[in-house]
């Protein structure tokens, strides 16, 4: 099991969070997912097949893209 921790500066508001967490669960190997609009992070516990690159593009494709 593995967790990532990602800038997200989209996020804006608890709408935001619910719609990371709704989606990002969805994915096969994702365990749990904590989002914050404070801190704008979104930390991800997960396990194969899900990877960083898959997250990384899903947050992408829900207009959340992670800060590089």
């Amino acid at each position: 099991m593995s967790t990532i921790t990602y800038k997200v500066p989209a996020i804006s508001c608890n709408h935001c969070v619910h719609t990371i967490k709704t989606e990002l669960s969805e994915l096969l190997g994702v365990k749990a997912v904590t989002a914050d609009a404070v801190s704008k992070q979104v930390t991800i516990t997960f396990e194969a097949p899900a990877t960083p690159n898959e997250m990384e593009k899903l947050l992408a494709e829900i207009d959340y893209p992670v800060a590089k």
